[in-house]
């Protein structure tokens, strides 16, 4: 059976184009994705002069990459929520809700993990 987009290469390409696609629609749409985009723009730099180690650096990082994650997830569902419906609706108000609180978990363990490397750094 041949799938809509394609196999091997080509679909790895559609793939990624569709994925750029999504960035810019992020980046366009969602003020907050911008906002915790900028946030990563200014604490990669950082976590150069804070990591102990690689992987250190590398947890602080990924971190980042989770906010940003979990936003875009979020900004997702709401998308699709709201196409659904505008009207008040309960379920679709537990899933938006849901969907913030995954951005409220990412950053809570941005903070403790920056935190930790920020006490580590300066008072230990």
């Amino acid at each position: 059976m041949n799938k809509p987009n394609g196999s091997g290469l080509t679909r790895i390409f559609k793939a990624a184009h569709c994925s750029i696609k999504g960035f810019k629609s992020a980046f366009i749409h969602e003020s907050a994705f911008r906002q915790e985009l900028f946030l990563t723009a200014l604490l990669v730099p950082a976590s150069f002069y804070l990591a102990r180690s690689n992987l250190h650096q590398l947890m602080l990082i990924a971190t980042l990459f989770f906010v940003l994650f979990a936003e875009i997830i979020n900004s997702a569902l709401e998308a699709l929520a709201d196409k659904i419906t505008l009207e008040h609706d309960e379920l679709i108000g537990r899933a938006k809700d849901l969907g913030s609180s995954a951005v409220f978990l990412a950053i809570s363990l941005l903070v403790l993990i920056w935190a930790e490397a920020l006490f580590t750094k300066f008072y230990a």
